[in-house]
C-alpha cells in the first residue's frame, strides 16, 4: 500500500525545492482532521488552482468524506469526467473540436493523445488507473442546476420551512437564519435591504420569526398572505399600518407573486428538496459528492441560492454531535463577492458563522478565489491552512500575506513576513504554498495529476448529458383526484347530534364539491423501555374511507399517520353537496364503541420499530432512516476507530523503536567486522607476498626462518577468512532486523485497514428492534366523523 492510501491523509503532490526546480520523491501528505480548521485556496487563473481543489475533493472522496460543492464557474463538474481505463474513445466527447483546430489535429487524433498525457501523468504521480475507480466506486457524485433544467433540479420551496429545534430553542440561531432567509429573497427580489432601517425586510423577519419560534412552516403562498394581512398588528410599539400601511404591503407582495408566477421561478419549485441532510449522503447512507452548479443563474439569483444553502448547513451542522474528525466539507470554488471585507451582502454572515462554528462539528470549509483583493481576511483569519499559488499582482500578494498573517495570530504562532514573501514570489504554474498551522513551517510543493479530467467549464448541454439518466424519474407524478364515487351535486348536509365532532376537508380543486364521509381517530402512544433508552410518545392519526355501510373492523383498512394529522376545517364549503353516510354514524354510541376498537387495534397492531447496532448498544431515533443511522453509527465507529489507530500507533512505535535501535547497532557491528575484515586482508597479503619475494630472491637455500614465516602467512589467511564469516554474520543479523521492522509495518497498516473497514456506514450490521405499547400507555383523543372531497 502506498503511503499517500493510509487511512486520514490525502495526497496532495510533492515538495518543491525551489533552487533546483524539481521536486522530491515522497509524496506530501496532509492531515485530513486539519481541515475541520478550514481552508483558502488563492491562485491566478492558470495557477493550478482547479486542479489542486479538485485533487483535495478526490481525496475526501476516496477517504469517505462527503461534500457540498458550490460551483459559480462550471469547472467542478470535471468530477464526473472519470474514465478508470483511460480509453481514447472515453475522451472524445469532451474534447473540444475547436482546440482540436488549433492544435492541427482531428478530435480522434487529439483524444488519444489526451488518454496517453493522462496515463502518463498518473504513472509519473505513481497513481494507478484503478485509483480512478476507488474514486468513483466511493462517492455518489452528481450535479444540481437549481433554477435550471441542465442538472438535477433543487426546490427552494422547503427553505421556508420552521427549522429544527436546535435553531428555534437558540434566539441567536433563529435571528441569524430569519435574516439569512430575508435577505436572501430581498436580494432575489433586487431589493437592496438593510437589515437595520429595512421595512420590507422587519416585516418579512417578524412574520418569519413569529411562525418558526411557533414550529409552523409557511410556503410563498403563506407568506404572500400573511405580508397582506400579518398575524399582529404592532412591530416593536408602533401599529403596523404606521409602519407599513396596507397598500405598500399590497405592493410587496405583488413583488413576490409576479416573481412566483413568471415562467423562469417554475425552475425554483422542482426537483428534489435543499435537505442538507440528503446532499451528503444518499438514502443508504453513502457519501456524496454534491455538485451545485450556479453559473447559470444571474447574480442577484446565485446570492439568493447561496444564502439559502449556508444557512441550511448551518441548520444541519447543529443538529449533529460534536466531534473532532472530519465529518463533511462544504466547498465553494469562487468566493469572491460573497465574503467582501466592508460590504455585507446576505451571503456573508451565515459563511462567517460556519468559518467560527463549524469546526466543533466536524464540518470542513475550503473557499477558493482568483480575485485575492476583495476578501475579508479579518473573518478568514479563522481558516488554518492556505494554499497560495501563482498571484497576478503584487497587490494580490499584500493582501495574501495580511491574511495569512491574521490567520497565524489567531493560531498564536509567529509570521515571518519577509521570508513568506520571498517564497510568493516567481511560483510556477502548479506550484503551490501550503501554510498549515498545524505545522510547525509552511511548505512548498507542486500539486499532483488529477484523476479526473480537467477539461474545463462544463456548458449546460454536457451537464444535461451527464444527468440525464439521474433526472429520468425526477418529475413528480400528476396529482390525482381522489375518487369519491357519488353524484356530481350529492345530498345535502346530514342533521347530526351535537356531541358528535364534524370536520371538513379543506377543498382541493375547483368547481362542484361532493363531500364523501370517512371516520376520524387520534390517539397518543407512549413507548417505553428503559434498556433501549426509548420514552416516547407518538401521535396517530387514522382515517377510514366509508361507502354506505360501516365495515366490521374499520380500522383495519385506515389509512395511519404518524406525526401527521389531515388538514381540516370546522366548516363546510357552502356550496358543496354530501354523499350518503352509515346510519350508525349518527349516532353518538358509535363514536364510543370505535374509541374502542381503535385502542385495540393499535394495541395489537402498532409497534416502534428501530435499528440497533449491537456491538455500540446504539439504538436509532424514531423515525430515523436506516441510512441516517448507519451515518450516525459510522461517525461514532469513526471516532472510535480514529483513537483506536493512535493507540496502535502508538503501541507499534515503541516496537520500531526497539527494532531501530537493534538495527542501528547491528549496522555498526557490520562496518566493525568490514573494517577488521579488511585490516587482515591487507596484513595477510602483506606477509605473504614478503616470504614469496624473499625466497625467490635470496641466494641461500630456504632457512628455517623462512619457513617460519610461510606459516604465520598462512595463519593469518585462515584469520582472513574467519573474518569474512564474521562479515557475513552481521549482514545476515542486519538483514533479519530489518526483516522484522517490515513485517512489524505490515501488521500496523494491516490492523488500520481492519478499522478503517468497520467505519464504512453500508457494511455495518445493524438488526431491528420492535416495541409494542403497554394498553395503558395508549390514549384515544379523538374520534370524530370526518367528510372529505
Amino acid at each position: 500500500m502506498s503511503d499517500y492510501e493510509k487511512l486520514g491523509v490525502f495526497y496532495l503532490g510533492r515538495e518543491y525545492d525551489p533552487a533546483t526546480k524539481t521536486d522530491s520523491k515522497a509524496p506530501l501528505l496532509y492531515d485530513s482532521r486539519d481541515l475541520t480548521t478550514h481552508g483558502v485556496c488563492v491562485g491566478m487563473t492558470g495557477s493550478g488552482k482547479t486542479g489542486l481543489c479538485l485533487s483535495l475533493l478526490e481525496e475526501a472522496a476516496i477517504d469517505g468524506i462527503p461534500a457540498i460543492c458550490i460551483d459559480p464557474k462550471g469547472d467542478l463538474g470535471n468530477l464526473l469526467l472519470t474514465f478508470p481505463e483511460l480509453k481514447p474513445e472515453d475522451f472524445q466527447p469532451w474534447i473540444d473540436a475547436e482546440e482540436a483546430g488549433r492544435k492541427g489535429l482531428s478530435v480522434e487524433d487529439l483524444a488519444k493523445k489526451t488518454a496517453e498525457t493522462w496515463r502518463t501523468g498518473l504513472a509519473e504521480w505513481d497513481q494507478q488507473p484503478d485509483r480512478i475507480a476507488r474514486f468513483r466506486d466511493a462517492v455518489d457524485i452528481a450535479i444540481y442546476t437549481p433554477g435550471g433544467s441542465a442538472g438535477i433540479g433543487l426546490s427552494v420551496l422547503k427553505s421556508m420551512d420552521a427549522p429544527p429545534a436546535e435553531i428555534r430553542e437558540n434566539a441567536e440561531s433563529l435571528r441569524e437564519r430569519v435574516t439569512g432567509n430575508c435577505m436572501g429573497l430581498l436580494a432575489l427580489l433586487k431589493i437592496d435591504a438593510d437589515p437595520v432601517t429595512s421595512r420590507e425586510f422587519l416585516l418579512l423577519s417578524t412574520i418569519l420569526e413569529n411562525a418558526w419560534a411557533a414550529g409552523k412552516s409557511l410556503d410563498l403562498a403563506d407568506l404572500i398572505h400573511q405580508i397582506q394581512s400579518p398575524p399582529f398588528d404592532k412591530v416593536g410599539v408602533m401599529s403596523l399600518d404606521t409602519v407599513f400601511p396596507a397598500q405598500d404591503r399590497f405592493q410587496l407582495a405583488m413583488k413576490i407573486n409576479t416573481l412566483v408566477a413568471s415562467p423562469g421561478f417554475a425552475a425554483w419549485r422542482t426537483g428534489e428538496p435543499l435537505d442538507v441532510k440528503r446532499l451528503l449522503h444518499t438514502t443508504e447512507g453513502k457519501p456524496r459528492l454534491t455538485i451545485i452548479s450556479i453559473a447559470h443563474l444571474s447574480d442577484s439569483e446565485r446570492m439568493f441560492f447561496v444564502t439559502l444553502l449556508l444557512n441550511e448547513v448551518i441548520g444541519w451542522m447543529r443538529a449533529q454531535p460534536g466531534t473532532s474528525s472530519l465529518r463533511a466539507l462544504l466547498y465553494m470554488d469562487e468566493v469572491f463577492g460573497y465574503f467582501p471585507p466592508t460590504a455585507n451582502p446576505p451571503s456573508k454572515t451565515p459563511m462567517l458563522t460556519l468559518l467560527k462554528q463549524a469546526r466543533a462539528f466536524g464540518l470542513g470549509v475550503v473557499l477558493a478565489t482568483q480575485n485575492p483583493v476583495d476578501l475579508d481576511y479579518k473573518g478568514l483569519s479563522n481558516c488554518g491552512t492556505w494554499w497560495i499559488g501563482r498571484l497576478q499582482t503584487e497587490r494580490d500578494k499584500a493582501r495574501v500575506l495580511d491574511g495569512l498573517e491574521g490567520a497565524a495570530t489567531a493560531a498564536g504562532h509567529g509570521f515571518k513576513r519577509s521570508e513568506m514573501d520571498k517564497l510568493l514570489s516567481g511560483l510556477a504554474q502548479r506550484v503551490f504554498l501550503m501554510n498549515n498551522v498545524h505545522e510547525e513551517k509552511p511548505v512548498l510543493f507542486r500539486t499532483r495529476w488529477a484523476l479526473s479530467f480537467l477539461r474545463g467549464p462544463l456548458s449546460r448541454v454536457q451537464i444535461s448529458d451527464l444527468m440525464k439518466a439521474r433526472k429520468s424519474g425526477e418529475a413528480p407524478a400528476a396529482e390525482s383526484a381522489k375518487a369519491s364515487g357519488t353524484a356530481a351535486t350529492g345530498e345535502k348536509r346530514p342533521l347530526l347530534p351535537p356531541d358528535i365532532e364534524e370536520y371538513f376537508e379543506p377543498l382541493r380543486k375547483v368547481g362542484s364539491v361532493v363531500y364523501s364521509p370517512a371516520i376520524l381517530g387520534e390517539v397518543k402512544v407512549r413507548f417505553n423501555n428503559a434498556t433501549a433508552g426509548v420514552d416516547l410518545w407518538e401521535t396517530l392519526s387514522l382515517v377510514t374511507d366509508l361507502k354506505n355501510e360501516m365495515p366490521d373492523d374499520p380500522w383495519a383498512v385506515a389509512e395511519t399517520m404518524v406525526e401527521e394529522a389531515p388538514e381540516r376545517e370546522k366548516t363546510p364549503d357552502s356550496e358543496a353537496g354530501f354523499a350518503a353516510m352509515p346510519a350508525e354514524l349518527a349516532k353518538p354510541k358509535t363514536y364510543s364503541a370505535l374509541a374502542t376498537a381503535l385502542k385495540d387495534h393499535v394495541y395489537r397492531n402498532h409497534v416502534l420499530k428501530l435499528f440497533k447496532y449491537a456491538p455500540m448498544k446504539i439504538v436509532s431515533k424514531p423515525g430515523e432512516s436506516e441510512g441516517d443511522f448507519r451515518v450516525r453509527v459510522a461517525a461514532k465507529v469513526a471516532e472510535q476507530r480514529d483513537a483506536q489507530v493512535d493507540v496502535l500507533r502508538a503501541k507499534y512505535s515503541g516496537k520500531r523503536k526497539t527494532l531501530e535501535d537493534k538495527a542501528m547497532r547491528a549496522q555498526q557491528k557490520l562496518d566493525r567486522e568490514k573494517a577488521q575484515a579488511s585490516t587482515k586482508m591487507m596484513d595477510a597479503a602483506i606477509s605473504i607476498g614478503s616470504t614469496i619475494f624473499g625466497s625467490l630472491m635470496g641466494r641461500k637455500k630456504i632457512s628455517t626462518t623462512t619457513l617460519s614465516k610461510a606459516a604465520t602467512a598462512a595463519k593469518t589467511a585462515t584469520k582472513v577468512a574467519g573474518q569474512k564469516q564474521d562479515v557475513a554474520h552481521a549482514e545476515e543479523s542486519l538483514e533479519a532486523i530489518m526483516a522484522q521492522i517490515t513485517e512489524l509495518d505490515n501488521q500496523l497498516d494491516t490492523e488500520i485497514e481492519t478499522l478503517k473497514a468497520s467505519a464504512n456506514p453500508q457494511l455495518l450490521e445493524l438488526e431491528t428492534v420492535e416495541f409494542s405499547p403497554k394498553k395503558t400507555d395508549i390514549q384515544v383523543d379523538r374520534v370524530a366523523l370526518y367528510w372529505r372531497c
